[in-house]
């Protein structure tokens, strides 16, 4: 289960590594897009360091990231021909959505006392309800 964090957390970091390079190199000339594409990289690198600790919300944040990377990362290339890191983000959203990894992720189950049923409930409602 560890390798598949592990796994999605390299892949990040190779994302926001190849966004930074190749960002750095195709605008150059652009100084807001370069900024943008250097705190790009830097949140994914955050992100990276979130999903290292495994929890359920890490997973759900992972993936809404980067389906709005991935959403944008192929809006931009249909209007600019820029590719960026948008074939990692699509290769790192594909393995957050695989089901060994998401199973990672899952969150712990919790204690068999707080898993009442609707008749031990109803019971117990019935008996507050009655008075001591």
């Amino acid at each position: 289960m560890q390798s598949s964090i592990n796994l999605v957390s390299r892949l990040l970091l190779a994302q926001a590594g190849a966004c930074a390079a190749i960002g750095i190199g195709y605008s150059r000339r652009n100084l807001p897009w370069l900024v943008l594409t250097l705190v790009l990289a830097v949140v994914v690198c955050g992100l990276a360091t979130l999903v290292r600790s495994g929890s359920h919300g890490a997973w759900l944040t992972s993936i809404t990231v980067e389906s709005a990377l991935v959403a944008v990362g192929l809006f931009r290339f249909a209007s600019a021909g820029y590719l960026g890191g948008t074939l990692l983000a699509i290769i790192t959203l594909g393995a957050l959505l695989h089901p060994a990894v998401s199973r990672a992720f899952a969150p712990a189950p919790g204690p068999a006392a707080h898993d009442l049923g609707l008749a031990d409930e109803a019971a117990e409602l019935g008996s507050s309800v009655a008075g001591p």
